[in-house]
């Protein structure tokens, strides 16, 4: 809620015509802009929609960066395989024991 330090100006008592239709004007902006923000919170199909699409689009960007680092480093994958490798070799061996 707006406190009274917080409210806008009204139109004093002696207030032309233009005046209020103006203040009229300004309360219905506002009042619009706020049941649009309503609106969009209550929406909450579109925001999931909203919300999978950014996920989407960071994990599609990601994706390329990911790309692009094992395209200009190749070792680091050949490294992370041998690495895997090894392991594996070395649980064989283990339980041939």
């Amino acid at each position: 809620m707006a406190t009274a330090d917080r409210l806008p100006p009204e139109p004093g008592p002696d207030a032309d015509i233009g005046e209020l239709r103006s203040d009229i004007d300004k309360t219905r902006s506002e009042l619009g802009d706020t049941v649009a923000a309503l609106s969009d919170k209550l929406d909450v199909k579109g925001r999931a929609q909203d919300k999978a699409a950014e996920t989407r689009a960071a994990v599609v960007d990601r994706a390329h960066a990911a790309t692009e680092t094992v395209k200009s480093k190749p070792a680091i994958p050949v490294a992370a395989v041998l690495g895997v490798l090894a392991a594996i070799g070395l649980l064989w061996w283990w339980r041939r024991r």
